[in-house]
């Protein structure tokens, strides 16, 4: 396929993807019950760390989530007490346990509370074209809170050779535009340009049957990679293609 009837055919298939009818069985669904910016972000992150495996799970493991932080993620996360982080207790997701989430929940409080939220750590520290070193800074910030070493396993790190699918698909549920009314379009001070593909399993596969990657692993390198590809399809909102490449791995077996 050349590369003119290969945009063609990626933007029909984002049309049809980047659709709300597909909220539903989504995990960013979970944010879209919000309406504050700091209660949207906090339980989209939150979310996105627990997005693997099987997405009825995820759901539902985040909508537990928020009723354990009583519907008010973000008052839960500044204002807790040690007593409140006990109602936490018998959480659980695959290998995401409680201890986990209270690390996660004191790891918000001080993002808020000493580096000015999540959105300012990612203006401040990503570069001109991409966010992954924003992402690394991030991870350094966010566990400067005691916590257990097996805990920073959830959060990956690019400059480790992550692909760090999750936090990556959490900034393009933040940055890019709301016009379709799946992603939010909350963080102003960042631009669509700059985010990377969450890439996974299933996009990662398409990717490959459709000559935009040709890296084996899915790692950073196989990241950057990607990102050069749907950049020459469209520099100003390359990720718009997550829409297309996992609509056709997970929907039509690609």
């Amino acid at each position: 396929m050349k590369q003119a009837e290969l945009k063609t055919f990626l933007d029909a298939k984002v049309e049809q993807y980047n659709h709300p009818k597909f909220l539903e069985a989504d995990p960013i669904a979970v944010p879209h019950q919000f309406q504050k910016k700091e209660d949207i972000e906090i339980s989209a992150f939150l979310t996105a760390t627990i997005a693997w495996g099987n997405r009825k799970s995820i759901i539902a493991n985040a909508q537990k989530m928020m009723e354990l932080l009583e519907q008010q993620p973000f008052d839960f996360v500044a204002n807790h007490t040690d007593s409140d982080l006990k109602q936490l207790q018998p959480f659980v997701h695959r290998t995401f346990n409680s201890k986990d989430l209270i690390t996660f929940i004191k790891g918000l409080q001080h993002i808020y509370k000493h580096h000015g939220g999540l959105e300012s750590i990612f203006r401040k520290h990503s570069g001109p074209e991409n966010t992954q070193q924003a992402i690394t800074t991030f991870k350094s910030l966010f566990f400067e809170v005691p916590h257990l070493s097996r805990t920073t396993k959830h959060i990956s790190d690019p400059s480790r050779g992550s692909a760090a699918k999750r936090i990556n698909m959490f900034l393009r549920w933040m940055v890019r535009d709301a016009s379709t009314g799946v992603d939010f379009g909350l963080w102003k001070s960042l631009r669509p340009s700059q985010l990377s593909c969450p890439l996974d399993v299933h996009s990662g596969r398409v990717a490959r049957n459709l000559g935009l990657l040709k890296r084996k692993q899915n790692d950073a390198r196989a990241v950057a990679e990607l990102d050069h590809s749907l950049r020459k399809m469209d520099p100003s909102d390359p990720v718009k293609y997550d829409f297309a490449l996992f609509g056709l791995g997970v929907f039509e077996k690609f």
